[in-house]
């Protein structure tokens, strides 16, 4: 049976990682004895149009991409009361978990490695016209001191155009402006991972979501260069660079992973263009959330991502965030 031809009752479950506002994730067992994350959408999210749209295009993009740092998806089914998702599992969790865990095990050069793994990832989306929109810890998966990058649901191919989408926390000021989304948006929240890995606290913060937004168009953080100054100084400066207000201001993907593959002595060469598993995305037809369609009479409840055409206040249901 090939992989393309599994479906979700030839997986073993064994049992749970997580549960989101969306789906809930599971250790589970392949036909081939292989251990794998599942994901699986819960029913609300398969009732509501807007959020199984994103679980199709997650599972459409995870499937086709291929990339070290990008999480591997081994098969799936985008739509339907069978959607699942089977990825490949990062034993370690989330660099979300990791930090709140045991960040203080973290070698500075292994975050460093961690930050470097996160630019090649978006260097390829990137290079490929694709847009992440959704860079955060919690969709950072780390093993052996490695990291991958997932959570396609938000991501999109610039040719096809896309409902803006984010986490408060880590977007863009463009973002907040309603603006279109674009690599230097993704840019932006790795400089807030990056910042947030690197200090041990995010640069922004805020009782509402008026006080984020606020601190985000108008207030830059304490420079890298006090809080670490043990960083090399040409990185620190294109890390703060990457805070710019305006989009045109940021440093591409490409240039920070030069930077940080700099400092860990490792000769920076070109980004390898691999190409995706099947057909072009880029050049598919539209799918899933992707495709015109009229508006759902319902809204998906309160998720990290903001949804389109209305500011999502994440303070409602998540105090401690």
């Amino acid at each position: 049976m090939t992989p393309s031809a599994l479906t979700l009752p030839d997986f073993r479950l064994l049992r749970p990682l997580g549960r989101g506002d969306t789906s809930q994730v599971s250790l589970a067992q392949d036909p081939s004895g292989r251990e794998v994350a599942l994901k699986l959408p819960l029913p609300h999210t398969l009732a509501v149009h807007e959020a199984a749209e994103r679980f199709g295009n997650e599972v459409r993009l995870t499937l086709r991409l291929r990339h070290p740092h990008l999480v591997r998806g081994y098969a799936g089914v985008p739509f339907g009361p069978g959607a699942f998702l089977a990825l490949e599992y990062y034993p370690d969790g989330t660099l979300s978990e990791v930090l709140s865990q045991r960040g203080s095990a973290l070698s500075p050069r292994g975050r460093l490695q961690i930050l470097a793994d996160l630019a090649s990832a978006l260097t390829f989306l990137h290079g490929l016209g694709a847009v992440h929109q959704d860079v955060k810890p919690q969709n950072v998966y780390v093993a052996g001191g490695r990291a991958a990058l997932g959570d396609l649901g938000s991501a999109y191919f610039a040719t096809q155009g896309s409902k803006v989408s984010g986490s408060p926390y880590y977007m863009a000021p463009e973002i907040y402006h309603g603006e279109a989304s674009s690599g230097a948006s993704d840019v932006y929240s790795l400089a807030i991972t990056a910042y947030e890995l690197l200090t041990g606290a995010r640069p922004f913060g805020g009782r509402s979501y008026e006080e984020l937004m606020v601190a985000h168009l108008t207030r830059f953080p304490t420079p890298l260069a006090h809080t670490c100054p043990d960083l090399p100084r040409p990185l620190t400066r294109l890390i703060e660079q990457a805070f710019a207000k305006g989009a045109q201001d940021r440093p591409p993907a490409a240039e920070l992973r030069r930077a940080l593959l700099l400092s860990l002595g490792e000769p920076p060469e070109e980004e390898a263009p691999l190409a995706p598993a099947g057909p072009d995305p880029a050049e598919a037809r539209p799918t899933g959330r992707h495709t015109p369609k009229p508006e759902p009479a319902a809204t998906p409840p309160a998720a990290e991502s903001a949804p389109s055409g209305r500011r999502w206040n994440p303070f409602k249901r998540r105090h401690g965030r």
